[in-house]
């Protein structure tokens, strides 16, 4: 069973908006890191989209058994049923997940604190900042180039 932790948001709901998706193996080895600006957005029409996203990826990569993390309650408790889904947007989204699910073994989902979901938070907090036009630094590498001069 592959683990994906989802997550997604809007600066300003709605605003510029990503999602971001940390999938890994039984082993808790990283298979992929998926990520999408969204353009303008609500939050809740973020965390779906990541969710889409991460089942999409399972069934384009015959993963037939899927956990689903996410810190989004909202999502957790639509797609177990606990929670009607009353958005139309959020509707189709809610309408393409379950078509997904259709086409794998099993899924499980489970929610889990933010804390616990630390790389899809980053993730789609580089979607939100791509979606928003801000542009990342490169990560500064310090490497000891200086001691090689000589």
């Amino acid at each position: 069973m592959i683990t994906a932790y989802t997550d997604g948001g809007a600066r300003g709901n709605p605003g510029p908006a990503g999602y971001g998706v940390y999938i890994e193996d039984e082993d808790g080895e990283l298979l992929a890191e998926l990520k999408g600006a969204l353009g303008e957005a609500t939050n809740n029409v973020a965390e779906y989209r990541g969710l889409v996203a991460a089942l999409e990826w399972a069934v384009q990569q015959g993963h037939g058994d899927v956990r689903v993390r996410a810190d989004s309650q909202l999502l957790i408790k639509q797609m177990t049923g606990e929670f009607k889904v009353k958005n139309p947007g959020l509707q189709r989204l809610h309408d393409r997940a379950s078509l997904l699910i259709e086409r794998l073994d099993r899924v499980e989902f489970e929610f889990v604190p933010r804390d616990l979901n630390k790389q899809a938070d980053r993730l789609a907090n580089e979607a939100m900042d791509e979606a928003a036009g801000i542009k990342r630094r490169p990560p500064l590498v310090r490497a000891a180039a200086a001691n090689h001069a000589e």
